[in-house]
C-alpha cells in the first residue's frame, strides 16, 4: 500500500501508517506530490483541494482521508464515478469547535475586537464599550450533533437558556441536556443567541437569508462555525446595516476565503476568524491520528468509517454484513454472465437474517458484479448506484420472509432487453453457495473457474459435456446439475443447467465446441474468484 499525505501531520498520526509492515508511506505538498498519484492507494488532506484534476492522474487511488468535518475541498461526484471514498472525522473536534463558538459569542456579547482595536490605537472609551451578560440570554441552536451538545454544556454554564432545532434528534437526549427542542420559527423568534451546527444540505442552504432574518428578534446575534453556504452573505449584510442583526461571529465562508473586498467583511460588528474552530493543537493530534486509523481500516479490511459518499457502517455492522457483501457481488457477476441484450432493471430480494438488515452495501455489490462485465472501469461498493443510474438501470430492494430451507439467502434478478435471469445464493457453514439460477436448484461452490451450461435433459449429454473438456485437457473439479420440474410445453424436454467447477479457464474455442453438442443452449464461462 502506499499512502500520499498531503499536509502536515503530527508524528502521532504517521505512527499508525508507519506500523504498517511493508506500506510506503509519501509526505508531500500539493506543489509536489504530483508524481506519486499515479500509485498511490490512498491520499489524506486537510485543507487543500482534490479536485477532477488529482483524481484523474491516481488510477489507484481508493481512498480519500479528510482530517476535519465535511468534505468541501474534494470533489466528491468525481471520486465517487470513479469509484473512491471520501471520509472525514466528524465530531473528533467538536469541543475545540464547541469553545470557539463560545469564544465568538463573548466577543460579541463583550465587542473585544473593537475595544482591542481602540485601547492598542491609543484611545481609552470605557463608555463606547458597554457589552452584555450571556446570563439569561437565549441561546439558539439550530443542529444538536456532537457539537452542537458541547456547545449546550458550555452555555448552561454561563446560565444561558438553550433551545434547539433538529428534527433527527433522540428527544430523551434533549432532555438529558435539560434543553427545549422547538420548531425553526419558533427558533429564529426566541433566540438572542442563534449559532448553526447543522451540516449543508439542499434543505440547509442559505437557511440563513433575508425571509428567516425577518422572523428573529431585533438585534440577534448569529454565529456560524459550521458551513459558509448556510448562511446567504447579501441577507446577513443588510441585516448587519440595519441593525436586524446584532452581529455576527463567521468562522466558515462561501466562498473560502472570502475576497479580502466583500462588503460582507466591512459590514458593522463583524467578527471574522478564518475557519479555525477546529484548528487547535489537540483536536489537530486527535483529527490526525483518527483519520489515519479510518484510512488503515479500510485498506486493509474495507471497513468504511464516517464515510462521506458511501452508507457507513461500523466494523461490528461490517462483520456481520460482510459475507452477504461479497456474496451479493459474485451473484451479480454469475447473472451478467448468464444474461444476453441490454439491462434494464435489477431486483435485490433477501430473506432470514440478511432480511433484517440495513442492505444499501449489498446492494451496491450486487451492483458491481452486475456492471463490471459491461464497464471499463471497475464498479465497487462506492460508485455502482450511480453507475446505475448514469445506464439507466431500474434498481430494486425487497426483504422477504423466510421462504428457504436456508436460514439466510440473497436473490439477484436482471432483466434485460432478451428477458429476465435470477441467480440465488446462501451462506453455508461460512461458505457462499449457488442454490438456483432461473428457479432451478442447482447447489455449487461460487468459487473458481466456473461453466454454466443450459441443455434439454436428454441422455448422452453429461457425457459429451466431459468428452469436449477432457479433449481440451481441462479437469473437472466439481459438476452440479439440476433441471426444471416441469417443462415449458407439454412434450417438450425439461430444461437443465450444469455448474462445472473446472481448474482452469474453459477457452472460448472449447465453448463453441460445447455448443455444437445438439442438446446445448446455453454455455457460458463466470470467473468467480476473491
Amino acid at each position: 500500500m502506499k499512502v500520499l499525505v498531503a499536509e502536515a501531520v503530527t508524528p502521532a498520526a504517521l505512527d499508525v501508517l508507519n506500523a504498517q509492515k511493508g506500506w510506503e508511506v509519501v509526505i508531500a505538498t500539493p506543489d509536489a506530490y504530483g508524481p506519486h498519484l499515479a500509485d498511490c492507494d490512498a491520499l489524506v488532506v486537510r485543507s487543500q483541494k482534490v479536485d477532477r484534476s488529482v483524481i484523474t492522474r491516481a488510477p489507484k487511488l481508493r481512498v480519500i482521508g479528510r482530517a476535519g468535518v465535511g468534505a468541501e475541498n474534494i470533489d466528491l461526484p468525481a471520486a465517487t464515478a470513479a469509484g473512491v471514498l471520501v471520509m472525514h472525522t466528524p465530531g473528533i473536534n467538536a469541543v475545540s469547535v464547541a469553545e470557539h463558538t463560545m469564544a465568538l459569542m463573548l466577543s460579541l456579547a463583550r465587542m473585544i475586537p473593537a475595544a482591542t482595536a481602540s485601547t492598542t490605537s491609543g484611545k481609552w472609551e470605557r463608555r463606547s464599550f458597554v457589552g452584555h451578560e450571556l446570563r439569561g440570554k437565549t441561546l439558539g441552536i439550530f443542529g444538536m450533533g456532537s457539537i452542537g451538545r458541547e456547545v449546550v454544556v458550555r452555555a448552561k454554564a454561563f446560565a444561558m437558556h438553550v433551545i434547539a432545532h433538529d428534527p433527527f434528534v433522540n428527544p430523551q437526549a434533549a432532555v438529558d441536556l435539560d434543553v427545549e427542542l422547538v420548531s425553526l420559527e419558533q427558533l429564529y423568534a426566541a433566540s438572542d443567541y442563534l449559532t448553526l451546527h447543522v451540516a449543508l444540505t439542499p434543505a440547509t442552504s442559505k437557511v440563513i437569508n433575508a425571509a428567516s432574518i425577518a422572523k428573529m428578534r431585533d438585534g440577534v446575534r448569529i454565529i456560524n462555525c459550521a458551513q459558509g453556504g448556510l448562511v446567504d452573505n447579501d441577507a446577513l449584510l443588510e441585516g448587519l446595516r440595519s441593525g436586524k442583526v446584532g452581529g455576527a461571529g463567521l468562522d466558515v465562508f462561501d466562498p473560502e476565503p472570502l475576497p479580502s473586498d466583500h462588503p460582507l467583511l466591512k459590514a458593522p460588528n463583524l467578527i471574522a476568524t478564518p475557519h479555525i474552530g477546529g484548528v487547535t493543537e489537540e483536536a489537530k493530534d486527535i483529527v490526525g491520528v483518527r483519520i489515519m486509523e479510518q484510512v488503515v481500516q479500510y485498506l486493509t479490511s474495507g471497513v468504511a468509517v464516517n464515510a462521506v459518499n458511501m452508507p457507513t457502517i461500523s466494523p461490528e455492522q461490517y462483520r456481520t454484513l460482510g459475507p452477504y457483501i461479497a456474496l451479493a457481488e459474485r451473484l451479480g457477476t454469475f447473472a451478467t454472465s448468464i444474461s444476453s441484450g441490454n439491462p434494464k432493471s435489477a431486483r435485490f430480494s433477501y430473506t432470514g437474517r440478511v432480511a433484517e438488515l440495513t442492505t444499501q452495501l449489498v446492494r451496491n455489490a450486487g451492483l458491481a458484479g452486475l456492471l463490471n462485465g459491461s464497464l471499463t472501469h471497475k464498479a465497487n461498493l462506492v460508485n455502482a448506484m450511480q453507475l446505475a443510474s448514469q445506464r439507466g438501470l431500474r434498481v430494486a430492494e425487497v426483504h422477504e420472509k423466510q421462504t428457504s430451507s436456508y436460514t439466510d439467502t440473497v436473490r439477484v434478478e436482471l432483466e434485460t432487453s432478451d428477458g429476465t435471469v435470477s441467480v440465488e445464493g446462501a451462506l453455508v457453514l461460512g461458505n457462499m453457495r449457488l442454490l438456483r439460477v432461473n428457479g432451478i436448484y442447482c447447489e455449487a461452490k461460487l468459487d473458481g473457474h466456473i461453466t454454466y451450461v443450459v441443455n434439454e435433459d436428454v441422455p448422452g449429454t453429461i457425457g459429451a459435456i466431459g468428452r469436449v473438456l477432457g479433449a481440451a485437457s481441462i479437469n473437472i473439479a466439481n459438476f452440479s446439475l439440476g433441471r426444471e420440474e416441469e417443462a415449458a410445453r407439454p412434450g417438450e424436454p425439461l430444461l437443465a443447467v450444469a455448474v462445472i467447477e473446472t481448474d482452469c479457464t474453459v477457452p472460448e474455442a472449447v465453448l463453441t465446441r460445447l455448443l455444437e453438442i445438439p442438446a446445448i443452449k446455453q454455455a457460458r464461462m463466470i470467473e468467480l474468484h476473491a
